[in-house]
């Protein structure tokens, strides 16, 4: 985890939640974003902090340093990325959050994985800390940046141990300012992350195995599982 995400509403929907925090250098844009089916290896709409203001730019979902010869990576562990050798300097100066409706996750049944739609029991904008290259918005070679993860608790296990470290609303300019400590970073991650009990979800068609596909429907619930 996290493989697969979506982000449906329009830029607004998040942005005003985060009204009176900070100011924005983002234009504004009523218009759904409409991504039902954000893979790894796309460009995402990264929300970070730089010149004083919020900036929001398109950065490639995965990342290897120049050392790193593998696929690029798309996760990084909120318990030990801020003193990893891969992670520390993203931590400390690329902090990020991906804008987020919900995201995917597949548990295997049988011989078969059935995917699941995960999100907030109210449906409200979800914030996910993410630590990339910095400076956005200038080119950089194997640019990039992962989604921060935490442990799955509370019946979400179920589905997966791992999922999106999701921030409330209020942490969101915290995490992101660049006067924001790594340590304290690393506190908000656990004193200001939801848990799982505010989550809810259920099953929907496999299609969104295929990142191709990027219809509404990939997020409604089905009635018969695994066909």
């Amino acid at each position: 985890m996290c493989g697969r995400f979506t982000q449906i509403q329009s830029r607004e929907a998040w942005l005003s939640l985060l009204e009176g925090q900070a100011e924005r250098a983002i234009a504004w844009d009523e218009q759904p974003t409409g991504r039902y089916n954000v893979a790894p290896g796309s460009n995402v709409l990264l929300l970070n902090h730089r010149d004083d203001a919020l900036h929001l730019d398109p950065v490639f979902w995965g990342y290897a340093p120049p050392w790193w010869h593998k696929a690029p990576l798309i996760n990084a562990r909120g318990e030990t990325a801020a003193e990893s050798k891969m992670f520390r300097p993203l931590w400390q100066h690329g902090r990020a959050v991906v804008m987020a409706d919900g995201w995917f996750e597949w548990k295997r049944e049988g011989d078969k994985k059935q995917p699941y739609y995960i999100f907030h029991r109210r449906r409200q904008p979800l914030f996910f800390a993410a630590i990339g290259q910095a400076p956005y918005g200038q080119a950089h070679e194997k640019a990039g940046f992962v989604i921060v993860t935490a442990a799955s608790d509370r019946g979400m296990v179920d589905l997966h141990d791992r999922r999106p470290l999701v921030l409330e609303a209020d942490a969101v300019c915290a995490w992101l300012h660049p006067e924001t400590s790594a340590r304290r970073a690393s506190e908000l991650a656990q004193q200001a992350a939801m848990d799982a009990q505010q989550f809810s979800w259920h099953p929907v068609s496999r299609a969104v195995g295929n990142p191709h596909h990027q219809q509404p429907e990939l997020v409604e619930p089905v009635d018969d599982p695994l066909c």
